[in-house]
């Protein structure tokens, strides 16, 4: 998996320690531009977050927990990929005191989202 953040996020680092930790493979890319970079793989400012990864053909933006990159991955719908919009408390790499409830989008290229997995 290739991971695209910026230099000074910390949130970015955790949630690749957690995907680490679940057995993944990480290459991180880091970037000022993370803009652009979301936008080159389809990431619409309504779905962004703070970092941008690529694997097996697919885009997940955001905290999304390992599990669920696993299962969609063994799955392999026809969709773009997955996103946790914004910064939930909770999500992997943003572990906090409280946990909000947030969801998992799949989004595809004409920008369609749908629930894939709520937390």
């Amino acid at each position: 998996m290739v991971v695209y953040k910026s230099p000074y996020c910390g949130c970015c680092t955790d949630w690749v320690k957690h995907l680490e930790k679940n057995g993944f493979e990480v290459e991180t890319i880091k970037s000022e531009n993370m803009g652009e970079i979301k936008a080159s793989f389809g990431v619409t400012p309504n779905l962004a977050s703070c970092h941008t990864a690529v694997i097996d053909g697919y885009v997940f933006e955001g905290h999304v927990p390992a599990d669920v990159i696993r299962k969609f991955l063994k799955e392999k719908p026809e969709v773009r990929g997955l996103a946790v919009p914004g910064m939930p408390i909770g999500s992997p790499g943003m572990e906090g005191e409280t946990k909000e409830h947030y969801d998992v989008l799949t989004f595809d290229k004409h920008g369609k989202t749908t629930v894939y997995s709520s937390r």
